[in-house]
């Protein structure tokens, strides 16, 4: 009998116009009240009463004093609910009392320890680690963003002509930020990099093992000290976006995605072999045997046309 009231219940919270979140967390906690009369042998909601429901908030599962709140607000919402539809004579819910949460002093940079900060970063900026590094102090500090933000953040979400960027933060939400002029250079002057990189090793085409390759650089730069460089703004496939936004003649078609996974290291595919050490490779294959022409295939399908070994089994 509750589970047919918590459902009238949840589509009554849609069609008022409840939150997603809010709907989810009712939903959670309702069936955490269904569990919990399910222990107690109770099958009509009639016959709650108000110690049951005492017990329900505080007791059930040792819940924390944040879950206890939110089982006491879907309490009196979902009694208002039964009230309103005479399933229940009154809303005893809204005697339970809500917890009282002692507010804590976040701890938090003054002026002074930030701008210590954003020194020390700048002294470091004359390399392409220490650069990034000092984007994103400014970042969070300039714009107050939480770290997974920060980390959500892809070349796309920036505009740098305009100074915006577009974030997608907690709770899945999203909102527009203004991002000051002197930042949007040093990000574009960090952007520049992959850019440089291409032409200074005079690379006709962008491909896969060529971004491989432009990480090793990176790390040989860093000296394989500080932070991993695996991170969506500052991604080899955000500096092959980079480039695509820019209509850099080398990139066509780059098959980042294919070649390399965001935040979780890399996908399943060949070795990460540099383009000297692929030419080495394809010099050393026997063409004149039978064994040799196959390998040579089966490699030319790798990196060429960016074939997985499942999929070369498969033709």
């Amino acid at each position: 009998m509750l589970h047919c009231y918590t459902n009238q219940f949840l589509e009554y919270c849609r069609l008022v116009d409840f939150s997603i979140r809010s709907t989810q967390t009712l939903t959670t906690r309702l069936n955490e009240l269904e569990n919990f009369l399910k222990t107690h042998r109770i099958r009509f909601v009639k016959r709650l009463r108000y110690h049951h429901l005492i017990n329900f908030t505080a007791d059930y599962n040792a819940p924390s004093i944040h879950v206890t709140k939110s089982r006491v607000w879907t309490l009196r919402q979902f009694y208002h609910f039964l009230t309103l539809h005479r399933i229940v004579a009154e809303n005893i819910a809204t005697a339970l009392p809500y917890p009282k949460i002692e507010k804590t002093v976040p701890q938090f940079l003054t002026q002074a320890d930030y701008r210590r900060l954003i020194r020390h970063f700048t002294d470091r900026a004359d390399s392409p680690m220490g650069l990034r590094n000092l984007i994103v102090i400014m970042l969070l500090g300039t714009l107050g963003l939480r770290t997974s933000t920060l980390t959500a953040l892809n070349i796309e979400d920036i505009d740098l002509s305009c100074g915006l960027v577009w974030l997608k933060e907690k709770g899945q939400r999203q909102r527009n930020l203004v991002v000051p002029h002197s930042l949007c250079k040093i990000i574009h002057e960090h952007l520049q990099l992959f850019k440089n990189f291409v032409r200074t090793q005079n690379l006709k085409t962008i491909d896969g093992p060529t971004m491989i390759d432009f990480q090793y650089y990176l790390k040989e730069q860093r000296n394989n000290c500080g932070a991993s460089i695996n991170r969506k703004i500052f991604t080899l496939r955000s500096y092959g976006n980079f480039l695509k936004l820019y209509d850099n003649p080398c990139a066509v078609a780059p098959p980042f995605y294919d070649v390399l996974k965001i935040r979780q290291g890399y996908r399943k595919r060949p070795n990460a072999l540099t383009p000297r050490k692929i030419s080495l490779l394809f010099k050393a294959f026997d063409t004149d045997t039978i064994i040799g022409i196959r390998d040579y295939a089966v490699y030319a399908m790798m990196y060429q046309l960016k074939f997985t070994l499942s999929k070369i089994v498969q033709t």
